[in-house]
């Protein structure tokens, strides 16, 4: 890890890495399989944060303790540094979700991040998928018939970048990997502090 920490992907532990290396790696890892209709392709620090926001414009609104299970809903794939692409995951088979679910259950551990319950993981999965229809036509160019009939996602597609709003961006365009980590790492000093949890 950039901070010198050792992060053993098949034992790992919640002391193998710092905040800052887990907002670096979510912002050098990459959604959509790298591909942009952007300069740049949009990092899953970029998307955590804007599945947060719509999180919290879902009623009823969330407490800063399930915001900051919003931010860290795809942690793992920071730490591992990948990001699979929908369609593969059966492919990749039970060893990689076990890893998966290794390195989730970690960061629960090391946050101190309640377990999704029926009701909050619904409400989650809304948000996530809003993003996902969001980002499948603002950022990757696929149209939203596109989105309905190949993607078989049904959320609609937004018209306002919550993002935008927020942090007073261009809409849609994703941030440089320094700028994601920044933003990601603010965001997550922000909600450790709301919910008392220690540096």
């Amino acid at each position: 890890m950039p901070s010198g920490k050792r992060l053993d992907l098949l034992n790992p532990t919640p002391f193998d890495w710092d905040d800052a290396d887990l907002a670096l790696g979510l912002a050098r890892t990459y959604r959509w399989g790298g591909h942009s209709a952007w300069p740049l392709p949009l990092s899953v620090a970029q998307h955590s944060i804007a599945v947060m926001l719509l999180r919290r414009a879902l009623a009823p609104r969330p407490t800063p303790m399930e915001e900051l299970r919003e931010l860290l809903h795809d942690a793992e794939e920071g730490l591992l540094g990948f990001d699979a692409v929908s369609v593969i995951k059966p492919f990749l088979g039970e060893g990689f979700r076990a890893l998966t679910q290794r390195l989730e259950q970690v960061v629960f551990l090391r946050y101190g991040l309640p377990a999704w319950t029926e009701k909050d993981h619904k409400l989650h999965k809304q948000a996530d998928r809003l993003a996902a229809a969001t980002e499948a036509v603002h950022v990757t160019g696929w149209t939203r018939e596109e989105v309905r009939r190949t993607l078989k996602i049904r959320a609609h597609v937004l018209e306002q970048d919550p993002l935008a709003a927020y942090f007073g961006c261009a809409p849609w365009e994703p941030w440089p990997p320094a700028l994601a980590a920044e933003r990601f790492l603010a965001e997550l000093d922000r909600l450790k502090a709301a919910t008392g949890h220690a540096a």
